[in-house]
């Protein structure tokens, strides 16, 4: 049986995740915060990680957890948008730490422990990523703190690729989701966009090791 971890599995594209890779038989491993959301997932046949993303121990326990597990398929989807601008507004000292913390430090502390897990199955790891975060394709400034730090997500993932042989890890922009975070204009129901993530990761190879890859047809996107 694969086994497939989702980080951030409380709601929206990782609570889906972690629905759909149970449905195919999978074992799932998925992470939450309150105790509400654990026994959601538990509910639903999950093994339920309590997991904050920007506490230290935290992040440290989960390596202790899953030491020596072989993780098939591995997809950090923890963040934050942060303050809607439309402009060059610059951001308070808190709504900064907060996305960067959330977004691009949880990351740079648990890829770190994830990846040999990941390697362990000659699997894949992936970071729920963002066309926002791309600077060439960007077309405005808008919400550009959470910009920078997908774009500073993008480069944590790149450094994780080249640190691997035996995994291939990827950045995926999941398309404009109907999220709290996407709001309810956004073009894709949650459960079509996860569908997606799972068909493009079910057809990685090698060579797809390092990418910023659109969840839609599996397109690599510019940095």
């Amino acid at each position: 049986m694969p086994t497939a971890l989702i980080i951030g599995a409380s709601r929206g594209i990782g609570r889906e995740l972690a629905l759909q890779y149970k449905a195919e038989g999978w074992r799932v491993l998925a992470t939450a915060r309150s105790a509400d959301s654990l026994a959601a997932l538990q509910a639903q046949g999950c093994e339920a990680l309590p997991l904050d993303v920007n506490n230290l121990n935290d992040c440290a326990g989960l390596g202790w957890r899953l030491d020596d597990e072989k993780i098939d398929v591995a997809i950090l989807n923890a963040g934050v948008y942060g303050a809607r601008t439309t402009g060059l507004t610059s951001p308070q000292q808190d709504q900064f730490d907060e996305v960067m913390h959330t977004n691009v430090l949880a990351a740079m502390r648990l890829l770190p422990i994830i990846l040999p897990l990941v390697e362990n199955a000659q699997g894949k790891l992936a970071v729920i990523s963002s066309s926002m975060g791309s600077i060439s394709l960007r077309p405005n400034s808008a919400g550009w703190l959470y910009r920078a730090s997908k774009a500073a997500l993008n480069s944590v993932l790149k450094d994780v690729s080249l640190s691997t042989s035996k995994a291939i890890c990827v950045a995926l922009h999941p398309g404009w989701v109907k999220t709290e975070m996407g709001g309810a204009g956004a073009d894709l129901d949650i459960a079509d966009s996860v569908n997606r993530i799972r068909n493009v990761l079910a057809g990685l190879n090698p060579e797809h090791n390092g990418s910023f890859l659109d969840a839609e047809d599996g397109a690599k996107l510019s940095w």
